[in-house]
């Protein structure tokens, strides 16, 4: 019986355990200063943590194409119905404005990544398996390119030599590529449009499921990797995820109830406590699921039926902001890059930070609604800044309560912009006041 209830312990439970055993451990072996320690850490610790980061690694592209293709593509569609897509967009790009604000204020007034000294850096990365130079880190971080550089790298003339660079620089470049791709697609006859989309849909199933196979590693390869670090470095490495994790959950929360509520008060007409009551169900739906996509049938239920929304308002915004809309992901996305940045001494300017941001809430299109789909999209970003994609190890055994938080966020800011959008229509507006 134990060995049954053991086997079926949930997989977030696993990953937890891995990280705290790999700490505990490394730690030990670390302070007591075992014989062979390194040798132990180059040819098991390690190997373990590569072989699973690889197996998300291998899907960065076809994910981040089909998904971002398919986001775009729905917002392409949502100009096209006229106003409802239009206020919908607006209210996504003013919500998400916000949430890249609050990002970087946070970062840089917390700076949880911060205190490590050179050495330290060095020993993280050799931990992860990269032997980079951390100066070098910093000066290349440092490099300005001209404006008119920039724009005609973003260009890609070689898409496909852009993706095969996804993992060592070539990211911007090929999501402007899958941008104008599904801007396109969404320009052309549906009959035209349909196989390409099946297509993508077909695509994004698969990656999805390797992700899915990859994260039965998990547990194994969080231990390795933490392992790693914790006998490089001692238990006090995990005092900077302390505070990433605070102040991550800090800022989904400030977004939460004080963004969403100014919103819901100013522009939806709105009592935000009585609104918040009224969903409640499906922000507990959403927290359980760590998925918008599982959490929609519920969402588009309490909308309609409980906030009392018009049904062709908010089937059409809980339906696209299933995928486009992902403020939680790409507020959690920014910070934790940015965290990471710090941590392994990248110093980023300003508009620097603004950039990543930026890329966050473009990858939050192109993040899948399902549990752990932001991973790949971070591992590209940080790849950019010339942080180690392998770094994603670090965080990865707190990430569970961290995307049950930022997909409340994600959802209940659907059914934030769907009543405020019903405010904007006049006819449709008026009555759910008195509703609401």
């Amino acid at each position: 019986m134990k060995m049954s209830s053991s086997a079926k312990l949930p997989l977030h439970f696993k990953v937890l355990m891995g990280l705290v055993l790999g700490a505990i451990v490394g730690g030990i072996c670390q302070a007591a200063n075992v014989r062979n320690l390194d040798f132990i850490v180059d040819n098991f610790a390690k190997p373990m943590g590569a072989i699973f980061l690889n197996m998300i690694f291998m899907v960065v592209v076809p994910l981040l194409f089909a998904a971002l293709v398919l986001g775009v593509s729905e917002l392409g569609d949502a100009t096209k119905i006229g106003k409802v897509g239009l206020r919908c967009l607006m209210m996504t790009i003013l919500l998400s404005g916000i949430a890249v604000g609050i990002g970087v204020v946070a970062v840089n007034i917390v700076k949880p990544g911060a205190g490590f000294s050179t050495d330290e850096v060095l020993k993280l990365q050799e931990s992860i398996g990269k032997k980079a130079d951390a100066a070098k880190s910093v000066e290349k971080s440092k490099e300005a390119k001209t404006a008119a550089d920039t724009i005609v790298e973003m260009i890609p003339k070689n898409p496909l030599e852009s993706a095969t660079k996804a993992l060592e620089g070539g990211l911007l470049p090929f999501m402007v590529f899958a941008l104008i791709f599904g801007i396109a697609l969404s320009g052309i006859p549906p009959e035209k449009a349909l196989p390409v989309k099946e297509f993508l849909e077909g695509l994004l199933a698969v990656t999805l499921r390797i992700i899915d196979m990859g994260m039965k590693l998990a547990p194994y390869g969080v231990f390795g990797l933490v392992f790693a670090i914790s006998a490089k470095l001692g238990i006090t490495a995990f005092v900077a995820l302390g505070k990433y994790v605070i102040l991550v959950m800090v800022c989904l929360a400030f977004h939460q109830f004080v963004v969403y509520s100014m919103a819901l008060k100013y522009i939806a007409k709105r009592d935000p406590r009585t609104f918040f009551r009224q969903i409640r169900g499906v922000m507990l739906t959403a927290f359980a699921t760590s998925s918008s996509n599982a959490t929609l049938p519920t969402a588009l239920k309490a909308a309609e039926e409980e906030v009392g929304l018009p049904r062709n308002v908010s089937n059409f915004v809980l339906t696209v902001g299933a995928t486009a809309n992902q403020n939680g992901t790409a507020l959690f996305e920014g910070i934790t890059i940015l965290f990471l940045a710090q941590l392994f001494h990248v110093d980023l300017s300003i508009g620097q930070q603004f950039m990543v941001m930026g890329l966050a809430i473009l990858a939050g299109v192109g993040t899948a609604g399902v549990p752990g789909g932001a991973w790949p999209m971070i591992a590209i970003i940080l790849v950019k800044i010339d942080v180690p994609a392998e770094a994603i190890g670090i965080c990865l055994g707190v990430d569970r309560i961290l995307d049950m938080s930022r997909t409340v966020l994600n959802v209940t800011g659907d059914i934030t912009i769907a009543a405020c959008v019903a405010q904007m229509e006049p006819k449709a507006a008026t009555p759910q006041v008195a509703a609401g």
